[in-house]
């Protein structure tokens, strides 16, 4: 009863432990996450800035799982290519190192208790504040004392063995230095770490095993490497269901760890020795008292030095490594069907709107890309009768509902996000991404039936004059213009003097329809008219009217979503369903 008793303590402590990380993660994700995108600008130079980002980015959010999933995340958005993701993976191994230096200076060098309950007090009026920023501050301090308060409970959890003959000999078995041992420790190490899904975790108990005198230096040691390993599962299941290059990522971070780990396992002995040479005292002559006290910090510079000679004997051959991964992983068409499915990218450490809409950002710059290449394609074929204009609609239409299917996964998955969103930022930020994918929509809907319109033409074979072809043509290249405008700036907030220049774009286009109608209805009261092919001129009018409309709000979107201000409606409506003449 007793020893279940205990069991149900150490879990509980450990429970308290990931969730204090879980909050603390999350809270600093938050606070962190309107300027990734910079960040992720910055890996962009060279593979030793992504080491460097890889590093502050794990100490920042305080999870190298975190880290990793982002990295697997970005790829598979494409914000990032494997070379620099592998840079950064090699950088967040050396960044986890700091949570075991945290644990092993603050958690048994001092009464963590009094720091946890402090940081809790501070926490508790804080998380009541009407301002969002403060309640994510809020987080961060609770999550810290959390933390501090699951260590103390795993602490005073674990078992006094001093007495235990049969305890403490089955312990000993675990500290001989025979490889058999030391790889059953590696593979418990891992083990536990799968479990968890946090090497945090799994470092943070085998130090306390070790402070408690459980772990002698070879077996803790081994633990620490097995952890190493079993931390790359996270990675691994956010690659599930991914693309090629995410999965590419993955196993990156995967093969990195395994071969890092089977070489410290075979010059074990002289890392330990490396080691003790750089701390302050002798681990193996000390008693087995002042070990366990001096453990922990041997077993965190352990930690250190272990993930930085790995990093340095891997540097070099980074883009060698690269692609030997593409080798492993081929490439393969994952859009053969003509469908889009959006893939995006979770995990028990990386939960926060902020990340996901790096992720939604990019599919939305895709859609506009989507949109420019429909509105161009139309305007090649408008006045060309040689074009196969059946294989043109064929291909619009498909098009227009690949960028239907595109809004709808966007926008739902948007909606989940805000039902999620606990700060003012994100809302705005969501609504503002949920509106320019309805306007990009109704700009392919326009493209489409401007091509049904060019098909009805070229059936009829109607011929325009040299005057209306010329003006025509005119005016789409200036829709054409403003479209690829906005395209251009989506990936930030419109200034004020672009949203003047939007502005410009659409006045002249709504002096364009003007002018282009009144002469249309100035040549419908000729007695020789063609009705008909004057209103389809009329249509093709409107729906580029239309596209500058949708230009225009999507402007304003991007121009608003740094105010925070309530989004304005629609200036005009969808347009209107193509109807064939008769």
């Amino acid at each position: 009863m007793n020893i279940l008793l205990t069991l149900f303590k150490i879990v509980g402590s450990l429970g308290l432990f990931l969730y204090g990380i879980k909050l603390l993660s999350e809270g600093l994700q938050k606070t962190a996450g309107n300027r990734l995108k910079a960040i992720l600008r910055l890996m962009t130079k060279n593979r030793f800035v992504s080491v460097i980002t890889g590093i502050i980015i794990t100490i920042l959010i305080q999870s190298s799982s975190a880290t990793t999933v982002m990295v697997v995340s970005f790829v598979n958005a494409g914000l990032m290519d494997l070379f620099q993701a592998i840079g950064v993976i090699l950088g967040a191994n050396i960044g986890t190192t700091f949570t075991g230096w945290m644990v092993a200076l603050l958690g048994f060098k001092m009464d963590i208790t009094s720091l946890a309950l402090f940081s809790l007090a501070i926490a508790m009026p804080l998380m009541f504040s009407k301002k969002f920023h403060i309640r994510e501050m809020a987080d961060i301090l609770l999550g810290f004392g959390l933390l501090f308060l699951g260590l103390n409970f795993m602490q005073k959890s674990m078992p006094d063995l001093s007495g235990n003959v049969e305890a403490l000999k089955f312990l000993s078995s675990f500290n001989k230095d025979s490889l058999l041992i030391i790889l059953t420790c590696v593979l418990i190490g891992t083990a536990v770490t799968v479990i968890v899904q946090s090497s945090s975790a799994a470092m943070t108990m085998t130090l306390t095993m070790a402070f408690n005198g459980w772990l002698g230096v070879t077996a803790s040691a081994a633990l620490i490497l097995g952890s190493n390993i079993g931390t790359t599962i996270t990675a691994y299941l956010a690659s599930i269901g991914t693309s090629t290059t995410a999965k590419r990522a993955a196993l990156a971070h995967i093969i990195f760890n395994v071969l890092g780990s089977l070489l410290a396992i075979i010059f074990l002995k002289p890392i330990l020795l490396l080691v003790n040479t750089l701390t302050l005292k002798d681990i193996y002559s000390l008693s087995p008292e002042d070990l366990a006290l001096q453990l922990p910090l041997f077993l965190a510079m352990f930690h250190t030095v272990f993930n930085v000679a790995n990093t340095i004997i891997f540097f070099p051959f980074v883009r060698q490594y690269a692609r030997m991964i593409e080798r492993l992983v081929p490439a393969k068409d994952e859009y053969d069907e003509g469908t889009y499915h959006f893939k995006y990218i979770g995990g028990t450490f990386i939960d926060s709107p902020e990340l996901y809409m790096i992720t939604i950002r990019d599919e939305i710059q895709k859609m506009a890309n989507l949109a420019c290449n429909m509105l161009n394609r139309y305007r090649s074929m408008f006045n060309n009768p040689e074009v196969n204009i059946e294989a043109e609609v064929a291909a619009m239409r498909h098009d227009e509902e690949y960028a239907d299917q595109m809004q709808e996964q966007l926008s739902d998955f948007c909606v989940h996000l805000l039902q999620d969103s606990q700060t003012p930022t994100n809302a705005s930020s969501l609504n503002c991404l949920i509106r320019v994918m309805d306007e990009l929509e109704s700009v392919t809907d326009s493209c489409y039936n401007l091509v049904m319109l060019g098909q009805k033409r070229f059936q009829q074979n109607w011929k325009f004059n040299e005057e209306t072809d010329s003006e025509l043509r005119q005016y789409q290249n200036l829709v054409q213009e403003f479209l690829n405008y906005v395209r251009d700036r989506m990936d930030r907030t419109l200034t004020k003097a672009e949203m003047q220049k939007a502005n410009e774009f659409e006045e002249q286009i709504n002096t364009w329809r003007t002018h282009l109608t009144d002469l249309v209805q100035g040549r419908l009261t000729e007695e020789n008219a063609e009705v008909r092919m004057e209103l389809l001129i009329l249509e093709k009018i409107r729906h580029l009217e239309h596209i500058g409309d949708y230009c225009t709000n999507i402007a304003e979107a991007y121009h608003q979503a740094v105010k925070h201000t309530p989004m304005l409606q629609k200036r005009s409506g969808r347009p209107i369903p193509f109807q064939p003449m008769e």
